[in-house]
């Protein structure tokens, strides 16, 4: 009796996994590549006996895996974990759940272990389309165990709902996951070091690969430094250009604190004709009330 042909691509596609192949194949693609065989086979005595009929799949199937558009809007690859915490299998949600109790023991920088009040893991929709990537956990998120929420997270919010997005809708996270500790006596933040932010750099690599989302925003020249490396360009030059991530589309902004300590108006829309150029990348209307915003009257 002829194999069911779903079955026959099913069983192909186990076959590329388990020769270490990274599929992104749909149930719906499934089901398109095994009805191109039965229309190509009309009758049960033309179709091919289940192991040729593999092996054809085998060579096939890539074709139903999702490509990058020109203008990378497609998901992203998933990133490969450096961190050996995320797990490969369950929902997004379940997977970043999987992966916050490792995070929130972490120990990796003892001195951050110790003066840290907890771990601020990130916060979000784990369906997100963009991403916002900041620098480091300041006081405020220490004792929140959340990613900004003091006056520059307020202020990052506002932006995002200008935008026309929840705050719960996006995904916001930082390179380094603890507070950076400050010398006894000294109030403040510091910024995290190089070192710091590359030990916990594999943590935002495994939530990245896990959301995919179709844009990251870099908040500030430190958020920039610790995603692509770059130390030398500063934000006021890599402000508004695109860059990628991991084959993710990458848009570098001002850190919402700059904003609070400089209120000029052309800072302002500078940092809001970012935001801007990140929904035209999405696709998303933008409407004459929101390309007005911060314009001179």
């Amino acid at each position: 009796m002829p194999q069911d042909p779903l079955a026959i691509v099913q069983g192909a596609v186990e076959a590329l996994r388990d020769r270490g192949s990274h599929l992104l194949a749909s149930a719906d693609s499934l089901a398109r590549l095994a009805s191109t065989t039965t229309a190509a086979a009309p009758d049960q005595q033309s179709q091919p006996e289940p192991a040729r009929a593999a092996r054809k799949f085998t060579e096939k199937v890539a074709d139903f895996a999702p490509t990058r558009s020109a203008d990378h809007t497609a998901k992203a690859a998933p990133v490969i974990s450096k961190a050996g915490v995320a797990t490969e299998t369950g929902t997004k949600a379940e997977r970043l759940a999987a992966m916050r109790g490792p995070v929130l023991a972490c120990a990796k920088c003892p001195y951050l272990a110790a003066s840290r009040t907890q771990v601020v893991f990130g916060v979000g929709n784990p369906e997100a389309e963009v991403m916002f990537v900041g620098e480091a956990p300041g006081a405020d998120e220490d004792l929140a165990g959340e990613p900004f929420v003091g006056r520059a997270g307020q202020l990052l919010t506002k932006m995002i709902e200008t935008m026309g997005f929840h705050r719960r809708e996006v995904y916001i996270a930082n390179v380094l996951k603890c507070r950076p500790h400050m010398p006894p006596g000294e109030s403040g933040n510091r910024k995290p070091t190089g070192a710091e932010m590359e030990t916990c750099k594999p943590y935002l690599l495994d939530q990245i690969g896990i959301i995919q989302p179709r844009i990251i925003v870099a908040l500030g020249a430190t958020a920039l430094e610790g995603l692509l490396g770059e130390q030398k360009l500063g934000i006021t030059k890599a402000r508004g250009t695109w860059r990628e991530f991991h084959g993710v589309p990458l848009m570098p902004t001002f850190h919402p604190s700059y904003l609070l300590h400089n209120q000029s108006l052309v800072e302002k829309r500078k940092v809001w004709e970012d935001m801007l150029a990140v929904l035209e990348r999405m696709g998303r209307p933008i409407t004459a009330k929101q390309r007005a915003y911060f314009l001179p009257r």
